[in-house]
């Protein structure tokens, strides 16, 4: 069945009241990339359809030490107005320039795997979530958002409005690892965000993509690095636990085995790549 109705609101009240009169029979959409080619093919065949694009979400900035991005801001502005380094990097990351001047950053986060490039580096960088509906807001660690394949904690009612990002204050490093240089999906994607004191790891998040149902964190990898040092030992350790803690999955891009074994050659390089970096300040 082709689509009956297209909404199209001019602000987030509007759009949380057609949310809350619609329920699930309306489909939430902001840049479309991963939606329309679904919608076109007949895979998905929604009824009735929301789009966000004129609802006010698309800025970034800066506040209070944050980097904040409207949930329909795309990756081209955050290339242009990401602040952070490492979320420019994983925003040049995805696929090609015609759809980066689409697809958004809250499209991102709900990117089955091994899409959500950016999502990886948000999930290094502790990024929080906005959540509004009717009944009022709150505020969600990505790190608390999925809650498996395809789902989250947000309810039938809720918007992702914006996400707040602290400036990192210690050392990240992020890769996506494809088939190709460019234009490919991931094989795995890593996003590491360190801070040291005197050579001591004091905060570790090593964040994975690519490898698992939804963007993940290696949180018994992070534990173990807590209090070390970035030596050769201790960063082959931690990228062996973390290749052992990931959910790789096989697909027509690369198997299981291949895509675990690459976790533990790539947080290696992006530990070792901080290793350095300290090392020569």
């Amino acid at each position: 069945m082709a689509v009956q109705n297209y909404f199209l609101p001019q602000s987030v009240d509007e759009a949380v009241e057609l949310l809350a009169a619609h329920g699930d029979s309306l489909l939430v959409m902001a840049g479309g990339t991963l939606t329309m080619p679904l919608i076109n093919d007949g895979i998905s065949a929604p009824e009735k359809v929301m789009g966000l694009r004129q609802a006010g979400l698309n800025y970034t900035g800066m506040a209070n030490g944050s980097v904040i991005l409207g949930a329909t801001a795309t990756l081209s502005q955050v290339i242009e107005h990401g602040h952070i380094p490492m979320l420019r990097q994983a925003a040049s990351s995805a696929a090609s320039w015609t759809i980066r001047n689409m697809g958004t950053v809250g499209g991102n986060l709900f990117a089955p795997p091994p899409a959500g490039d950016l999502a990886v580096a948000l999930l290094a960088l502790d990024a929080e979530l906005n959540l509004h509906s009717a009944r009022g807001s709150r505020s969600v660690p990505l790190a608390d958002f999925y809650k498996g394949f395809m789902s989250t904690v947000m309810a039938k009612d809720e918007l992702l409005l914006e996400i707040e990002v602290p400036a990192p204050l210690g050392r990240t490093a992020y890769v996506k690892y494809g088939r190709k240089h460019s234009h490919t999906p991931s094989v795995v994607t890593v996003a590491a965000h360190l801070v040291l004191d005197d050579g001591l790891v004091t905060k570790a998040r090593i964040a994975l993509g690519a490898v698992g149902p939804h963007p993940l964190r290696a949180q018994a990898a992070e534990s173990y690095l807590q209090g070390k040092t970035l030596s050769e030992s201790h960063i082959a350790s931690a990228a062996s636990i973390a290749s052992e803690e990931c959910e790789p999955f096989t697909d027509a891009i690369a198997s299981e085995w291949y895509r675990r074994r690459m976790v533990k050659v790539y947080v290696a390089r992006m530990l070792q790549q901080i290793a350095a970096e300290e090392a020569s300040s």
